[in-house]
């Protein structure tokens, strides 16, 4: 008898498994709430246990103490990432709670993984792989007021993390251990299609969902072409028959969308940039704050519906296009480093808003800005949405980096970036940059006075590497990666980081009354540099009038000067020199 009951209690306990997962805290709470960390986890472990088609998988730590997960869903039950590229399987990675203000993607995801499983409906080739919930630091500190123009949940997660970093600024300096762990998964699973979910601010229209696609002239002209062909013409097509029109994200150029608007360019600082890096296609949609949100969460789980229908469709188109792309990247000259808006390429576009206008404020009577959701209206308005780049770069053959610049030696492995180390002892000829000018941000952003508009002097030099030092030949797929982060003119290189900030120190000097006799001293030798300062003194009188400026001068020019200050410290290899490596 024991043994029947014990059958029975056994059975019951397994008949009910599936309904343990079967609503979220999402829909338990008749779509006001948003999961917690702890039950987003706890719903993908008891999805895992049900179904062998997904498993959760645990990567490296975050801020908080938490590790980062991935919930995987292979149909055929492959969870390794290597052999699923070699069944020419696509990967879609979706990135939730990056954010968990904007909490969309959290929910919808988890529905969207049930449904998948429930139903039976995995593609057949394409993997899809979700970030639970990437920000977990600031999902635990949660409230309902802390995004004020937003209309719901309940209560949500904070911007920043634990540290109070923005996590989508944190992809390049990678400050976060999250960043970490997620360009581990990012660089394990290359996925071909990336969107990292999120919620708007801005204007009022009428639109619940905007998107964000990678910066189409950014990217690899194959995937750019890909993008702007097909994919998002069909996303747009596919999402309107769903009950939800798509428009690109509202970056206004004036206080309403009225006066047109100009597509957002992502450095590689944020997700999408970073995608972009290592030729993923990247989007970042957008659910508009202003809409509820059970209608948020709804668009977001119709739209990765969409994703999935349209890379299962095109799996064989993607991954040709990713593997021609690879190629082109490793044989490519050319780099652009910065970008500037094409003012002169303007278009239009069908915009569907509400009018603008004014009344007085009940808080300080002056006139303020309200749209009139009585009002709306369907008009044409101005769209730029071209970039050409500032600034460009050709690549070296190599760069060499000392091996004491640990964090980037670092960075770039976990980017899958092939480095060679050097074996012996080697003098070098190399294009070597000296900073001759930058500026930085006069306050912190993101815990980092950030430089820009770097100017350099090339040079060229035999210097001296040892072995061990680190050696980059850039004819790698992942060569954007490598130029856009060492090339210190780059928007987000690693130089305006702040990475290599301790080159910008004078480490020596001199007393002026022991050098005033080496100067004279070193004029007499080198009368070539005595008609250089006369020289600069006829053309710069403050020079003729300053002893000490003329003492600088001499020091500037001569052997005593420190020739690493302000040396940026990678080499530029730019002719085949035979290396001892390995």
């Amino acid at each position: 008898m024991f043994s029947i009951k014990r059958l029975l209690t056994l059975s019951l306990l397994w008949l009910a498994l599936p309904a343990i997962a079967q609503e979220t805290p999402f829909e338990k709470s008749k779509k006001t709430e948003t999961a917690t960390y702890p039950q987003v986890i706890a719903y993908y472990k008891q999805l895992a246990k049900q179904y062998p088609q997904s498993k959760l998988i645990t990567y490296g730590p975050t801020d908080f103490g938490e590790p980062l997960h991935l919930f995987v869903l292979s149909k055929s039950k492959v969870f390794d990432p290597a052999l699923l590229r070699q069944q020419n399987k696509r990967v879609l990675l979706i990135n939730n709670g990056i954010h968990p203000g904007e909490p969309e993607g959290i929910d919808a995801s988890m529905m969207l993984a049930r449904d998948l499983l429930k139903q039976n409906t995995l593609p057949e080739d394409v993997v899809i792989c979700i970030i639970p919930l990437y920000n977990i630091d600031g999902s635990y500190n949660r409230s309902g007021t802390s995004r004020a123009n937003q209309n719901g949940p309940v209560a949500y997660g904070f911007r920043g993390n634990s540290r109070n970093l923005d996590l989508n600024r944190d992809f390049i300096k990678t400050d976060s251990r999250n960043s970490a762990s997620f360009q581990q998964i990012f660089n394990t699973w290359q996925p071909e299609i990336f969107v990292d979910t999120h919620t708007s601010n801005g204007a009022d229209y009428q639109y619940t969902m905007t998107l964000i696609p990678t910066q189409k002239d950014k990217l690899n002209p194959i995937l750019s072409g890909y993008l702007t062909g097909t994919l998002v013409p069909d996303l747009y097509s596919h999402m309107a028959g769903k009950g939800y029109e798509l428009i690109p994200y509202i970056n206004s150029v004036g206080e309403t969308p009225e006066s047109g608007i100009t597509g957002f360019l992502e450095p590689p600082r944020f997700s999408t940039g970073y995608a972009a890096l290592h030729n993923t296609i990247g989007f970042m949609p957008e659910t508009h704050m202003l809409k509820s949100f059970d209608k948020r969460v709804d668009a977001t789980y119709k739209l990765l519906q969409t994703y999935i229908t349209i890379v299962q469709r095109d799996a064989k188109t993607i991954g040709s296009n990713r593997k021609k792309a690879d190629l082109a990247v490793a044989q490519q000259m050319e780099f652009g480093l910065e970008w500037k808006l094409d003012q002169n390429a303007v278009d239009s576009l069908t915009f569907k808003g509400y009018e603008a206008k004014q009344k007085p404020s009940e808080v300080s009577g002056a006139d303020r800005l309200y749209y009139d959701r009585a009002d709306p209206y369907t008009k044409k308005i101005k769209s730029w949405n071209s970039f050409v780049p500032s600034t460009k770069v050709n690549k070296p053959v190599a760069y060499i980096i000392p091996q004491a610049w640990g964090r980037v030696i670092e960075l770039l492995k976990i980017n899958h970036v092939k480095l060679a180390r050097l074996t012996e002892d080697s003098k070098v000829p190399v294009d070597v940059y000296y900073i001759k000018d930058y500026k930085t941000m006069p306050g912190p952003f993101e815990g980092h006075y950030l430089h820009s508009a770097v100017k350099l002097e090339t040079v060229k030099r035999n210097l001296q590497f040892y072995a061990g030092d680190y050696v980059i030949y850039v004819n790698q797929p992942e060569n954007r990666y490598i130029i856009e982060t060492l090339e210190p003119q780059a928007t987000d290189s690693f130089f305006n980081w702040n990475f290599f900030d301790s080159i910008l120190g004078q480490k020596e000097h001199y007393s002026a009354y022991v050098f005033e006799d080496t100067a004279a001293q070193i004029l007499k030798d080198d009368p070539s540099l005595k008609a250089k300062l006369d020289q600069e003194k006829l053309n710069n009188p403050a020079l003729a009038k300053s002893g000490k400026a003329q003492l600088e001068f001499v020091y500037k020019n001569s052997a005593w000067y420190e020739q690493t200050f302000m040396r940026y410290p990678v080499g530029r290899l730019t002719e085949n020199f035979k290396l001892s490596i390995n």
